[in-house]
């Protein structure tokens, strides 16, 4: 008996794991209907971009120092007592005003006894002349007289030039700066007196890499910030060093700017942005709709709903696009999210469209 009950038992079992499984929630209209919602009805959902051309700037952003057009630590040729000082510090002079004069009371007083010499070395020299004309001296006397009226002449010169040493003036236009002597004060050549300093316009000094030299021409235009001011200057390079730092491997670049309102002040640090080119039909996609591969970028297009995949070539970056050279024209439409599920030839539904220069 229990063999046969055995056998029962294992034959049910045997049974039971051969009949076919079916699922209680499936029935045929169930099947129908779960192969129904796997068709094209669940879409995916993505946003795009529709593009079209913008004006764009091909830019290179460096830092540089403000520097003065023209400057000069002012110093005296000759040595002695300051007797006068004729500016006040901070304060705009005049090219050719007198700022500093030094003792010259020797100077002058040697001036004035060859000037009394002369006058009379010349009275001679007239009387000579008329008597030569009448034959009552010989041509040798009377060359002899005008020589040491020329002599006369030359000493005085010389003296005026020593009295111009004892006179600082100034060389340019500009504004004085701290004056670090007084009225008494000896000085001599090596004397630190004051800086004069021409700010309108200015200079501003930077550099940019190598790999520019061929795209940076007098004349292009640059904008700048300084801190402290809360405005954006613009200015023009006007001189190209003409080599290369060994040690930075960069160019060096001067501009110049107006400074009307005297906002900028030499030695200050300046953010600045070299514009190097304007281009006028740009297609520039978001950052994030450019897909990178090992050798390539790609973007995807939707075209009547309907993924497309384009290899492009980029150009100009800012932070947040980037111009596409080639690969897509104007009025396609490119995805900006769902780039990981989207394939080729994948439908997919577009939610929003924005336009490309909006962003």
């Amino acid at each position: 008996m229990k063999r046969i009950i055995t056998i029962i038992i294992v034959l049910v079992v045997i049974g039971g794991l051969s009949y076919p499984k079916v699922k209680p929630w499936l029935s045929s209209s169930g099947e129908e209907q779960v192969s129904a919602n796997s068709g094209g009805n669940n879409l995916l959902e993505v946003e795009a971009v529709e593009m079209d051309y913008e004006t764009i700037d091909d830019e290179i952003f460096s830092s540089g120092t403000i520097q003065a057009n023209e400057v000069v630590e002012l110093s005296a040729e000759a040595s002695g007592i300051i007797t006068d000082i004729y500016f006040e510090e901070g304060r705009e002079v005049q090219e050719g005003d007198l700022l500093l004069k030094i003792n010259d009371s020797e100077l002058q007083a040697q001036k004035q006894r060859a000037e009394f010499r002369m006058a009379l070395a010349e009275q001679r020299e007239e009387r000579q002349r008329r008597l030569l004309e009448r034959g009552g001296i010989s041509q040798e006397d009377y060359d002899a007289t005008l020589n040491e009226v020329n002599v006369l002449r030359s000493e005085i010169q010389l003296i005026n030039a020593q009295i111009d040493k004892t006179e600082i003036r100034a060389p340019f236009s500009g504004v004085i700066g701290l004056k670090y002597v007084s009225v008494g004060s000896y000085i001599g050549p090596n004397t630190r007196i004051a800086s004069l300093q021409e700010v309108d316009p200015i200079k501003i000094d930077f550099s940019v890499p190598e790999r520019y030299i061929s795209r940076v021409n007098v004349g292009d235009e640059i904008l700048y910030s300084v801190q402290g001011v809360d405005s954006t200057f613009s200015g023009e390079v006007y001189a190209i060093e003409p080599r290369i730092n060994t040690e930075t491997r960069t160019l060096q670049i001067r501009a110049i700017s107006e400074n009307d309102d005297q906002l900028l002040y030499p030695g200050a640090f300046a953010n600045i942005t070299l514009i190097l080119d304007e281009i006028n039909d740009a297609l520039m996609v978001p950052t994030i709709s450019i897909i990178p591969g090992l050798n390539s970028q790609k973007v995807f297009v939707a075209s009547d709903g309907v993924v497309e995949e384009r290899i492009i070539r980029s150009g100009i970056r800012n932070s947040q696009k980037v111009q596409v050279i080639e690969g897509i024209e104007q009025g396609d439409i490119v995805l900006t999210t769902g780039l990981l599920q989207v394939r080729p030839g994948m439908e997919v539904n577009i939610t929003e469209i924005t336009k490309s220069t909006e962003i």
